[in-house]
């Protein structure tokens, strides 16, 4: 895929655009990525993450709504694999990561709010593709988001540039 400038995009397309609130931390040696986005709702517990991350992601970001959580990591250096080996663009975790040393030799690109090593929960409980707010911005199953250095931003529509 072609790197995306979010500020290119934003001076172009800036009435179609909602722009993330920059609460995000960069992970993996991808920044910059784009796609059509999935979604994944949960609390605590990253069943739903490793299950979506087995599909297909050709032209996909998976975004997941954590809650915020600070109290355990939803995707670490084995869910980055995983994407890798299953084409995934990237992932936006409203959440944490662990492993970040080793993802940050990965070829994959995520924004997650920090780290914590501790696991998370395995109860098979969350929502798929359901439209989901944080950072100010409502993320929807079907909409595309466009990632890079400058920041999150997201369309209702694909972009063409």
């Amino acid at each position: 895929m072609l790197k995306v400038a979010t500020a290119d995009l934003w001076d172009q397309h800036g009435a179609e655009l909602h722009c993330a609130d920059p609460i995000f931390r960069s992970y993996g040696n991808k920044v910059s990525f784009h796609g059509e986005i999935t979604t994944v709702k949960l609390f605590e517990d990253n069943s739903f993450v490793r299950q979506q991350l087995t599909t297909n992601g050709k032209g996909k970001v998976m975004v997941v709504d954590g809650g915020g959580s600070f109290r355990c990591a939803l995707v670490g250096d084995q869910l980055a694999s995983l994407a890798i080996e299953n084409g995934w663009e990237g992932l936006i975790i409203n959440g944490c990561i662990r492993d970040s040393a080793m993802i940050n030799t990965m070829e994959i690109g995520i924004r997650a709010l920090n780290t914590c090593p501790v696991k998370s929960m395995k109860k098979n409980i969350g929502e798929l593709d359901v439209p989901i707010r944080f950072a100010s911005t409502l993320f929807a199953p079907g909409h595309y988001v466009y990632v890079d250095e400058d920041g999150i931003l997201v369309s209702e529509a694909m972009i063409t540039h």
